[in-house]
């Protein structure tokens, strides 16, 4: 695994700002997770959760959830096999849809009835018949009621081109609460047995997202993060006696393998208070809410021997007073041009992250395979041209 002089090289071939994110440490929890699992059911990876992982995790999971036309326009890209891509999201309009279609996507959600009317509207004008999982709403602005789901159940010939496979539910992220997982999933198997005896609908498949939370702070317990799969792993696999299920998650694997170097832009004391300006910022990094400056990520000092210590407020390039990494910490002596790993920053800061802000240059993104073996998968990238109007 990566250690603090493997950082350091790194930052001196690549420059900062840049994210690492290390395939390797990847490929390890993934492989941990599916010991766990023990092939009772199947992984989903969220490409929400970052993008730049997508290719090593077509080797990994059975299934990646793409949740836009840009995230489909990525798969393309990168010929990923249609048939492990489930298609979500909100807003799916028909080209949306057709796109999907013809690429050939392994099965597409149902957020509400005007999805089933689309869906159904697109694959009778291509002649197909497509697998759908209507998505069971959770109490937030996903997915459709119950009763409009049994609406679907008990209306089949409405839709002659679809398909409809089993459900898909989720509700959120980092959820500590076990006994939450624990009640949906008995309240979906209620709903299978209901759908089978009362409206004679055997439902075959769930797509569940059960949002289990990792550490991310000083103070989390990083003793065993594969824990919370740990504990709910029976009760995912008694959902096997009633459906075929596949859980998705994106924060769960991608979190640990990623890590942010950025470095010392400047120093200053005012009054009490000793400031360090980052040549990051929030606009890079985004822990879990934009907690950030509320709670003290897992930070490396590189290459810093000294001995005396300095209490800092972190901040970063953007010229906001919400510009804050961490607001009070103890450290090494900084000076200028020393670097910050970071930790725990693989899922979601890369796509979060308000990156056109002030039209700040992108970071640099690095792939680490194993030691000394690295891609450059993006380069610094300007924002300028993106917000300069055409006149």
């Amino acid at each position: 695994m990566m250690n603090q002089e493997e950082f350091i090289r790194i930052s001196n071939q690549f420059g900062t700002p840049s994210f690492v994110f290390d395939l390797e440490k990847l490929r390890n929890r993934v492989n941990a997770m599916k010991e766990i699992v023990g092939g009772k059911y199947q992984l989903c990876y969220s490409i929400k959760a970052n993008p730049f992982l997508i290719p090593e995790m077509v080797k990994l999971v059975d299934h990646l959830e793409v949740c836009s036309p840009g995230e489909l326009d990525i798969c393309e890209n990168l010929k990923v096999p249609g048939e492990m891509i489930i298609y979500s999201g909100v807003n799916k309009g028909a080209v949306d849809i057709e796109e999907a279609i013809t690429y050939g996507a392994g099965v597409l959600t149902a957020e509400s009835l005007h999805h089933m009317d689309l869906i159904q509207m697109v694959a009778e004008k291509l002649n197909r018949t497509v697998d759908v999982l209507p998505r069971l709403n959770s109490g937030t602005q996903f997915g459709m009621s119950k009763e409009d789901l049994v609406s679907i159940l008990t209306n089949p010939g409405k839709y002659g081109n679809i398909h409809v496979v089993g459900v898909h539910y989720f509700v959120g992220t980092q959820r500590k609460k076990l006994e939450k997982q624990r009640e949906e999933l008995q309240m979906l198997r209620e709903f299978f047995t209901e759908a089978k005896e009362t409206y004679g609908f055997d439902l075959q498949r769930l797509e569940y997202g059960p949002g289990l939370a990792v550490p991310l702070f000083q103070g989390d317990d990083f003793s065993d993060t594969l824990q919370p799969l740990k504990e709910l792993h029976s009760s995912l696999a008694e959902v096997c006696e009633f459906a075929d299920l596949t859980i998705e998650m994106g924060r769960f694997i991608a979190t640990e393998c990623g890590t942010y170097v950025t470095s010392v832009a400047d120093l200053k004391s005012v009054g009490d208070l000793n400031y360090c300006i980052l040549d990051g910022g929030m606009n890079h990094v985004n822990y879990l809410g934009q907690m950030m400056g509320m709670k003290q990520p897992v930070i490396d000092q590189l290459a810093n021997d000294r001995d005396a210590h300095e209490t800092y407020c972190l901040c970063g390039s953007l010229c906001t007073t919400n510009d804050v990494m961490v607001r009070k910490i103890e450290m090494k002596k900084l000076e200028l041009g020393d670097v910050l790993a970071f930790h725990n920053i693989g899922a979601y800061s890369v796509t979060e992250g308000i990156h056109l802000f002030l039209s700040r240059t992108m970071p640099r993104i690095i792939l680490r395979n194993k030691e000394n073996d690295y891609v450059l998968a993006r380069d610094f990238k300007k924002t300028s041209t993106i917000n300069t109007p055409n006149v």
